[in-house]
């Protein structure tokens, strides 16, 4: 985990991760969820709208920026203040996503962040954000 402060921020500092989607984080978003929806469920249902299988839920893909921010930037003094994301992809089981995060903005006397965010797959974007972060004093 990391343990920037503000004052260690800067506009264009990066960090990254990579993650596997796996069948048991959909499940257990799911079970956590409620959503049943079986375009998240079922591969005939979505392989009848031309997908090649069960899709992986959109909010699942986004809340690997929960980790991108609370682990890595900034990390331990992460506080998030709000998220606008899109997916151009879809995301499937077994899909290795690389989490990019890149200052973009940074309010000093808010000690306020912007960072944008994207997901990447193969080297498609299948997630693309800005968050707005809090970083609390340490």
């Amino acid at each position: 985990m990391n343990h920037y402060t503000f004052n260690d921020l800067y506009v264009g500092q990066r960090e990254e991760f990579s993650v596997t989607v796996t069948e048991n984080m959909l499940s257990s978003f799911r079970a956590v969820t409620g959503d049943v929806n079986p375009l998240h469920t079922d591969d005939a249902f979505a392989q009848a709208y031309n997908y090649p299988q069960h899709v992986v839920y959109g909010l699942l893909t986004t809340s690997f920026l929960s980790t991108l921010t609370g682990v890595y930037l900034p990390g331990e003094r992460c506080l998030i203040q709000s998220v606008e994301v899109k997916f151009p992809k879809p995301v499937f089981v077994g899909d290795e996503l690389l989490v990019v995060g890149t200052v973009a903005e940074l309010h000093e006397s808010v000690r306020q962040l912007v960072l944008k965010v994207e997901i990447m797959r193969r080297g498609v974007r299948v997630l693309k954000g800005t968050m707005r972060l809090g970083v609390l004093e340490g």
